[in-house]
């Protein structure tokens, strides 16, 4: 089995409230890192575990046992029993592990039942560290899913398509979506065209026939779902026009690979498209990694009108880290200078150029480094 770097993160959190829920989006691999806690496993989708589960209820809850809810958006009842069993023994921790995709109604549930009483943890797909750092091109490629291809290659390319179509036909519209297949299979494929851009949802509701407000909706469903992030503009008085609508990624690669019909490395890097693909996937393991140990930024975009750019900016509060990613290992120095151009104008403390570059660049100020040492460097 591979370590999810989360398991200490939510030890931590188990210490500190009485209830944690895993998110993330399905065959994420939120059961398998559950069951490595001991405890009392309860899959939800599952009559007979509801059942049981409701049969032991009492027991359960004055025990010392964890009791771990698997696919809680399946039993929107449980959440006010576990208010009641919560606020019963309210100084005991660690006592619910809840794991779940995220969906309208779980989120309800979680706000309005047990707020102040649970911690959220979100479990993504595989990230670089959890793997051997030289299958960077492998995750790129095929993705993070433990069943997609990443453990074993054999499988991209039908289990994306049957992934995406449980979820197009299935789940989404459980969750709300109120969608029909057809066009939401249509509004994937144009979110896939669009990966790493700007999103002008007047001209996608254009091609869809429908208005910008429905397709923002839409897309909320399936930022919902984990398919896709939208990076919001970062706003700042530096006397220049700035793009203002986010800009919207693809977060897992291999999802986008074979959406785009790109089935080998070879054919990825022959597409117009690389750059962008690489981007994204280089923002979604940054983002990833902080958030898997507990280190929270607040992640945007930068864009003027004149040209300037940054690919991410990282807002700590008491500094702003920015950062370019480009697919090359032979960084020019040109690439460097424009860096520092585009960050002095946000007072950035720290300038990060992300490539493919062998051997890292840093001084108090720079670091250009590839990806497998940028993300060391965050878990440190």
């Amino acid at each position: 089995m591979v370590p999810r770097l989360q398991s200490d993160l939510i030890r931590q959190r188990l210490a500190k409230f009485p209830a944690v829920a895993i998110l993330g989006p399905r065959q994420s691999g939120k059961t398998t890192l559950a069951r490595r806690f001991p405890g009392a496993y309860f899959d939800l989708e599952q009559e007979g575990d509801q059942a049981r589960l409701d049969a032991q209820w009492d027991t359960l809850t004055a025990g010392r046992e964890l009791i771990i809810l698997d696919e809680a958006q399946s039993a929107p009842a449980i959440f006010p029993r576990l208010r009641g069993a919560i606020d019963e023994r309210r100084h005991r921790n660690g006592r619910f592990l809840l794991l779940g995709s995220v969906s309208p109604a779980l989120m309800k549930n979680i706000s309005e039942s047990l707020a102040g009483r649970l911690a959220v943890v979100e479990l993504s797909p595989f990230l670089l560290p959890e793997l051997r750092f030289r299958r960077m091109d492998d995750l790129w490629l095929l993705g993070g899913y433990p069943g997609g291809g990443i453990l074993d290659d054999a499988v991209f390319g039908p289990w994306q398509e049957a992934y995406l179509k449980t979820l197009i036909q299935r789940d989404l519209p459980a969750w709300g979506l109120p969608a029909k297949a057809k066009t939401t299979e249509r509004l994937v494929r144009m979110l896939a065209a669009l990966h790493a851009q700007t999103l002008n949802a007047s001209q996608l509701g254009s091609a869809l026939g429908l208005d910008a407000k429905t397709v923002a909706g839409y897309c909320d469903y399936l930022e919902g779902a984990f398919l896709i992030r939208r990076l919001q503009p970062y706003y700042a008085n530096i006397r220049k026009r700035l793009v203002r609508s986010a800009k919207t990624f693809w977060r897992d690669s291999g999802l986008l690979h074979v959406l785009m019909g790109v089935t080998g490395m070879e054919q990825l890097f022959s597409q117009p498209w690389v750059g962008q693909s690489w981007e994204g996937f280089v923002i979604e393991q940054t983002l990833e990694t902080l958030a898997a140990v507990g280190k929270r930024a607040q992640a945007f975009f930068l864009r003027t009108s004149d040209g300037y750019e940054l690919d991410l900016v990282l807002d700590w509060g008491a500094q702003r880290w920015a950062v370019e990613i480009k697919l090359t290992s032979d960084p020019s120095p040109g690439m460097i200078a424009r860096l520092n151009k585009v960050a002095d104008l946000i007072g950035a403390s720290r300038r990060i150029l992300l490539c493919r570059i062998a051997r890292p660049i840093e001084t108090d100020t720079l670091l250009v480094a590839n990806l497998a040492t940028w993300l060391k460097q965050l878990l440190e």
